[in-house]
């Protein structure tokens, strides 16, 4: 059935052959997807009427027409009747391929690839197709609604046939569907969709429309389902038009004009069904198909939908925690938010409570300054009207003793007259008061105006910026680390708080500072700067400062800061007898005179062996010292364990690792085994880098800057630096900083010195057979 299927299916809309037309290359196409074909070649200047020619899909053959179109090709009675009696089949058996395949649950999506064919839906046959395209059931539907509906949801067609209905359309099916046919209103309920025509009917809508002969009898009556349900998706290029292909180049849907004259047209293609069959087949059940059929149903396309889908649902979990992170801060924000608005009232309350008590205590003073005033000038008053009035008796007294024309009388009275008159105005100098300005309260004021100021500052109040270490002012000793640092807000910090813990070589700062259990800390510092005492040597530390006022704190970036090497001297105690020390015991010189020193476990004793160790012993950190070979021309600079045996070379046992030179050889020696390596004749100052938590030793020419040999090593013990001469003298400088160039040398090699080693150690540590110094 489904071979058959294949035969009687459209190359246009991949579908059955809906009123088929024989053309004269002897292929078939439906009526309605030729009529489509002319209507893609339209154009304002070119009608359909004026189209007199088309290609075959199938064989690319030109099809002439005449004058009366399409209509003047002949019509395949017979593929039609075939179709027909293969449709009622397919009815009748619906345990038939065909079926079972349109049963599958793919129906709803194959509801989105209908309408390839435009014009008439009433999919007559014979030669009738013309007079069944003006049907009533027609008339309210044109172009989108085609036979495609017919596949689309033949799936809902069931209720007829079986009572087991899928559950996604049932569940979707609307209890009451309203006919769409019907001229009155409210319309009747409708009994019967028609699939074909798209619409959904009442019973008698339904027999007015769709008497029982063809070409009504072929459409496909269900029961009544939403409209939503019977149309599909339209192409997102032709409008109106349904999809129901799938292009897998552009990975897309598509619609048979997109293949026939669209830019799919070259496009390999697949039908709808095939496509969703296989994007579905990872979704069986494993329980109900082989294991076999499972493997051959997971098609590359599936896979990476399902991959996917995983990592979809995989984002969208870490979208819903930082959702729910976001909503908690939210919340917290509104808490926050809240509380500071009931602190900035609690505070502004404060405030003006504070201005009105200095309202009230200024204004009382005010008034007893006021009432003071007054009353003083009130006592002034009184006074001067009091000798106002005594003047005033004494001028009238005068006036008239001046009007006395009685010689005798007048020269009486004159006299005593004048005398009073000489004594009330010397006195009246002295009882007039002087007229204090002040107690006109001109020089009392009011001014607020630094007080505003500082009012109309008023914020909140953050916290600081983070402050910045800085490196170059930052210095270190070999135990100590003072480190510098500034802040843009200095002003508003109350006090800064250093953080110090061991740079593990974990770049991953945040996770470092989150182990809290690590960190040293130092609180309450109120300077730019603080010194940490007692680090270890050769080691480098990570620094963090945090910057505090009540609003917060803010960390500063990390800083890493390294101590200077472990400063040691040479030991008199392990030099070898013909050895002679400075006082300072920084310089060692060969010296042949026997002299007396007591035989200690500690001291160099082999014949030849003439040579001293540091007293200090050195079990982690990284430590740089040099030594100033001077005229020497044979001697052995390294490190060895405190077990290393003293009456024999260094370098000659597994506890002792050297660099040596020998006249013009130059040469790294270890358990006994020796290896030449390149330096220059004129090397005075060598450089030695031991860093014991990396578990390595590097020579260096100081001078040049240049790389010597590096050993790699699984410390076991302590080591202690060794030194041996065999002429001239040597000196030490110790708990020096690691120089520059060491730091980059160190980063090149690394990897090509762990290859290196790598290899030595598969085949031998070193090269055997070589000159050795006697």
């Amino acid at each position: 059935m489904e071979t058959l299927e294949s035969e009687l299916t459209c190359p246009i809309c991949l579908e059955l052959f809906e009123d088929p037309l024989l053309l004269p290359c002897a292929h078939s196409l439906c009526f309605n997807c030729a009529h489509r074909i002319l209507v893609s070649h339209c154009s304002t200047s070119k009608p359909l009427e004026s189209i007199s020619a088309f290609q075959c899909p199938t064989c690319r053959y030109v099809i002439t027409l005449n004058h009366r179109g399409l209509e003047g090709l002949k019509r395949n009675v017979t593929l039609q009747n075939i179709i027909d009696r293969f449709q009622k089949a397919s009815l009748s058996g619906p345990n038939s391929p065909t079926e079972s395949r349109r049963l599958q649950p793919q129906r709803p999506y194959t509801a989105t690839i209908s309408g390839t064919i435009a014009g008439t839906i009433g999919g007559g046959g014979g030669t009738s197709g013309g007079s069944a395209r003006g049907s009533p059931a027609t008339s309210s539907h044109s172009h989108s609604h085609a036979n495609h509906a017919n596949h689309t949801n033949h799936a809902n067609h069931t209720n007829h046939t079986n009572a087991n209905h899928s559950p996604a359309v049932v569940a979707k099916m609307d209890p009451r569907i309203s006919c769409q046919f019907c001229e009155q209103d409210p319309p009747r309920e409708a009994v019967k969709t028609c699939v074909t025509c798209e619409v959904s009917y009442c019973d008698r809508c339904l027999r007015a429309t769709h008497p029982n002969k063809k070409p009504f009898t072929s459409h496909r009556l269900v029961e009544p389902v939403p409209d939503t349900h019977i149309r599909g998706l339209t192409c997102l290029e032709h409008e109106n038009e349904k999809v129901n292909m799938y292009c897998l180049v552009d990975d897309q849907l598509i619609c048979a004009l997109c293949k026939l004259v669209g830019r799919h047209r070259e496009h390999q293609v697949s039908s709808l069904t095939e496509r969703f069959d296989k994007l579905k087949a990872y979704q069986v059940s494993p329980g109900r198909v082989s294991d076999a059929v499972m493997e051959a149903s997971k098609t590359s396309a599936a896979q990476t939908l399902e991959n996917n889908l995983t990592n979809l649902v995989k984002r969208n979990s870490e979208l819903e925690n930082q959702m729910a992170k976001l909503i908690q801060i939210c919340q917290q924000v509104e808490v926050n938010t809240a509380m500071h608005e009931a602190k900035l009232v609690e505070e502004c309350d404060e405030l003006v409570e504070i201005i009105r008590q200095r309202k009230q205590v200024i204004a009382v003073k005010i008034k007893e300054s006021k009432v003071m005033k007054l009353r003083k000038l009130a006592q002034q008053i009184a006074n001067c009207r009091q000798c106002l009035e005594r003047s005033s008796a004494l001028i009238t007294q005068a006036e008239q003793s001046l009007k006395e024309n009685d010689h005798a009388r007048f020269l009486q009275t004159a006299r005593n007259v004048a005398e009073r008159v000489a004594m009330a105005t010397a006195s009246s100098q002295v009882l007039i008061p002087d007229v204090n300005l002040n107690e006109a309260f001109d020089n009392f004021a009011l001014d607020f105006s630094r007080e505003k100021k500082i009012l109309e500052g008023l914020d909140y109040l953050t916290a600081p910026n983070p402050p910045s270490i800085r490196d170059e002012l930052c210095t270190a000793s070999h135990d100590t680390i003072t480190v510098h640092w500034t802040s843009e807000d200095e002003f508003s910090v109350t006090s800064y708080e250093l953080q110090y813990t061991i740079y593990t070589g974990q770049t991953n700062f945040i996770s470092l500072y989150n182990s809290a259990d690590s960190w040293m800390i130092v609180p309450n510092i109120k300077q730019n700067h603080y010194t940490v005492h007692g680090l270890q040597s050769g080691t480098r530390y990570i620094f963090f400062v945090k910057a505090i006022n009540q609003a917060g704190s803010r960390n500063s970036e990390p800083a890493r800061l390294k101590t200077n090497s472990q400063p040691f001297k040479l030991d008199p105690k392990t030099a070898h007898k013909k050895l002679r020390l400075s006082n300072d015991c920084l310089t060692m010189e060969k010296d042949e005179s026997s002299l007396k020193k007591s035989h200690t476990p500690e001291r160099f004793s082999g014949t030849g062996s003439y040579g001293a160790a540091g007293n200090v012993f050195i079990d982690s950190g990284c430590h740089y010292w040099e030594v100033l070979l001077g005229a020497s021309t044979w001697y052995a600079i390294g490190v060895a364990y405190k077990s290393a045996p003293k009456n024999e070379w260094s370098g000659k046992n597994s506890s002792s690792w050297v660099f040596s030179r020998c006249n013009n050889n130059f040469m790294v020696r270890h358990d006994g085994k020796e290896m030449l390596v390149e330096a220059s004749l004129q090397l005075r100052r060598l450089g030695v880098l031991l860093d014991y938590d990396n578990n390595s030793l590097s020579f260096y020419d100081a001078m040049n800057s240049q790389h010597i040999h590096t050993f790699e090593i699984s410390f076991l013990l302590p080591v202690v630096p060794t030194f041996m001469i065999w002429n001239k003298s040597v000196m030490i400088l110790s708990g020096l900083p690691v120089p520059d160039f060491v730091d980059g040398v160190a980063s090149d090699l690394q990897e090509q010195q762990q290859q290196q080693m790598g290899l030595c150690r598969q085949e031998s540590p070193y090269l055997t057979g070589m000159k050795t110094c006697h």
